[in-house]
């Protein structure tokens, strides 16, 4: 099993920047598929950007050019840089991780590890 944190959320304007971090402990993110998710209160979660285990990345189309996933193995956590923030963009923001190779897409099933989320505001 793994932990995980994030950390690096706060209140910006529109137009501004954020880089979320996600560390992990009890295993290797190397060993893992990892993902960044987003709910706002009333409102579904949904998947903003992933790293499949076998090595691709997924970008939610209303982040891809804005946001860059990556990850830093030596120090076993994942980023999300977020530029060009919008208001819509308000959410909390968590990661997740899995077992998995692969990945289909952003599904929110399929997830086994969940950190305790980190609030980024977006004002205009």
């Amino acid at each position: 099993q793994v932990q995980l944190v994030e950390s690096g959320g706060g209140s910006v304007q529109a137009g501004g920047s954020l880089r979320l971090s996600c560390a992990a402990s009890g295993d290797s993110l190397s060993r893992k598929s990892v993902g960044w998710f987003r709910q706002a209160p009333g409102k579904e979660r949904e998947g903003v950007a992933a790293i499949a285990r076998i090595g691709n990345t997924v970008y939610a189309d209303s982040v891809k050019g804005r946001f860059t996933i990556s990850k830093d193995n030596a120090k076993n956590t994942l980023y999300l840089q977020m530029n060009s923030l919008k208001p819509e963009d308000t959410a909390m923001y968590y990661c997740a991780a899995d077992d998995r190779w692969y990945l289909s897409g952003l599904a929110r099933t399929g997830w086994s590890y969940w950190g305790q989320g980190t609030q980024v505001t977006v004002s205009s």
